[in-house]
């Protein structure tokens, strides 16, 4: 196979240079894109009925055309999926991605080629400033050899299915590893036949098995960090059998492939027992098999940041030491709205390139058509809802996501996803976001010198003014040595990060209440998100819900009140 890596690390370097000129003129680069993506689009269904042609204006534009959410587009993308052309987009529709669903209905978003082409861009452009920020922070490890090379994925790349007018669709990351394939196919150290796997685990475990051969990985990714650790946990739990099928040359019987694709497997799997040794050494020595101790110059870890990430990076140092973390870029089923410029930092540069974007200040989400503001209108500190217009052919689409502006990269903004819109907490009025809960939980473990395996705060039933509920359970082997001190801190933390919940929590809502989950609690949580639909590579779960019921399949180990709770109560 021809090695392509030298000429897309070519385009990225050149990628990221032309970006980064294009950053100090974040206006007329957006101009740019509006005028283009309105000709290219002026004559579909929705194009004539917003009389696209007719707009010559940043201005025009946000006059003409409404603010909508999904539910409007819905008639458009069900059409599209039937195979009608022109509905929604000028060019063929070569795929549907699906949103993952975690907080509501799946979506469609039609996919064309330039649709594509356009995330591509700043995808080239994350890389080439991984290109260039990675080596700075290698040679500060003289002692270590930290690399770019071959990574490690479990992503699901199967097609979800294919429309009745013949359009596949599946989740994003699936079409754009299908998309990229010879791409995929050199960068990534397992083969792609693994990653179709139907079967999660069996997925996960020769994906692992594949690439566990291979000494000189460099890198891991996921699509969120509770799904890296996901991994993580899969790798340590068969560590004893994969250095088994390792070592034979086998797979292991109880795993679950389609005789098609485990005849392609076997036709590239080979029995390694000299790697098997290493391996079994390993485990006998330090007694769990980790992505840092399976392979030795691991130099890299790539999966999403800001939002909850927070709470889920806390738990890599036990499998990945101090390794760096990149981002990547920001990106959703819709678009991709930011491009990381740098190693361990959540902040990503608005990816001015890939779609037109406007932010909607706070004083305008109650509105139905709000004012919005321009890139180089936002200030740093401030918290926008985020709009789009891109070749999906939405046009001022919400899809929800609050952003932070923290600084700006020449004049171009950095933003950083904060939490969903809608996604709040009230027990009267305190709006309390998955956001503010991150920040308390991630201060409460390092207090408390505990890890939680995973949390979600929910509302009491029977009162009102309602409880918080606040569901924990301790990662395997941790103890909480005092939870009513827990509950206390929580309510004064949760106080200092919303200023919200402290004012109301002076007179209108009841204290809180600690409840300490089982073993095992948020992975059937989980599993009922995955038989609902949601794609396993895809996952996230919520960290509060408005919905009573949301955990009520779950055994409650013990649940704390503090005695104040009584007199409040009583």
């Amino acid at each position: 196979m021809v090695n392509l890596l030298p000429i897309v690390q070519a385009y990225a370097h050149y990628a990221k240079a032309s970006f980064v000129r294009k950053t100090r003129q974040p206006l007329e680069t957006q101009s740019q894109f509006l005028q283009k993506l309105l000709r290219v689009q002026q004559d579909t269904e929705l194009g004539k009925t917003f009389g696209l042609s007719e707009i010559r204006s940043i201005d025009q534009f946000r006059e003409r055309v409404p603010i909508l959410p999904y539910s409007s587009y819905e008639p458009y993308t069900d059409r599209v999926a039937l195979g009608e052309p022109n509905v929604l987009n000028a060019d063929p529709v070569i795929y549907i991605n699906l949103t993952s669903g975690s907080t509501g209905k799946q979506k469609m978003v039609p996919v064309t080629q330039r649709f594509k082409a356009s995330l591509n861009k700043s995808n080239a452009t994350a890389l080439g400033f991984f290109l260039e920020v990675f080596p700075r922070y290698a040679a500060q490890y003289p002692d270590r050899r930290l690399e770019f090379g071959k990574i490690v994925s479990t992503n699901a790349i199967r097609l979800q299915g294919r429309t009745a007018g013949g359009v596949e669709y599946g989740p994003v990351t699936a079409g754009s590893f299908r998309m990229n394939r010879w791409l995929c196919q050199q960068a990534f150290a397992q083969p792609l036949d693994a990653m179709e796997l139907g079967d999660g685990v069996s997925r996960h475990y020769l994906c692992l098995l594949f690439s566990l051969v291979n000494p000189q990985v460099r890198g891991i990714v996921a699509n969120f960090p509770m799904l890296m650790l996901r991994t993580c946990q899969y790798l340590n739990k068969y560590a004893e059998s994969l250095i088994q099928d390792i070592a034979t040359g086998q797979f292991a019987d109880w795993l679950t492939i389609e005789p098609a694709l485990k005849a392609s497997l076997m036709r590239q799997w080979r029995p390694n027992p000299q790697r098997a040794a290493e391996l079994r050494q390993v485990l006998e020595i330090e007694g769990k098999l980790t992505p840092r101790n399976a392979w030795k110059q691991l130099s890299l870890i790539g999966t999403a940041l800001g939002g909850t990430s927070d709470f889920y990076l806390k738990r890599f140092p036990e499998y990945f030491g101090d390794l760096p973390v990149f981002g990547g870029v920001y990106g959703t089923a819709e678009a991709n709205f930011g491009v990381c410029y740098e190693l361990n930092q959540e902040g990503c540069i608005l990816a001015i390139e890939s779609g037109f974007y406007e932010f909607v200040p706070p004083d305008q989400w109650e509105e139905s058509q709000p004012k919005t503001l321009l890139p180089s209108e936002v200030k740093v500190g401030e918290q926008y809802r985020i709009l789009l217009s891109s070749y999906s052919g939405f046009y001022r689409y919400d899809i929800g996501d609050v952003v932070e502006v923290t600084g700006f990269f020449e004049r171009t903004p950095i933003i950083v996803f904060r939490h969903r819109h809608g996604g709040l907490l009230s027990s009267t009025t305190e709006k309390t976001t998955e956001y503010h809960l991150t920040q308390t939980m991630r201060a409460l473990q390092q207090e408390f010198g505990m890890l939680l395996d995973d949390f979600c705060v929910t509302l009491s039933a029977q009162e009102f003014p309602a409880h918080y509920l606040v569901n924990i359970e301790l990662a395997t082997g941790q103890t909480l040595a005092d939870p009513a001190a827990f509950l206390m801190r929580f309510d004064a933390l949760l106080g200092e990060f919303n200023d919200q919940y402290r004012m109301v929590r002076q007179d209108a809502v009841p204290v809180p209440r600690l409840r300490l989950l089982a073993p095992g609690s948020f992975t059937i949580v989980k599993q009922r998100l995955l038989q609902r639909g949601t794609s396993d590579s895809q996952l996230k779960l919520p960290h509060l819900s408005e919905d009573r019921e949301f955990l009520a399949d779950v055994t409650v180990e013990q649940e704390i009140r503090l005695p104040m709770d009584v007199a409040l109560r009583g």
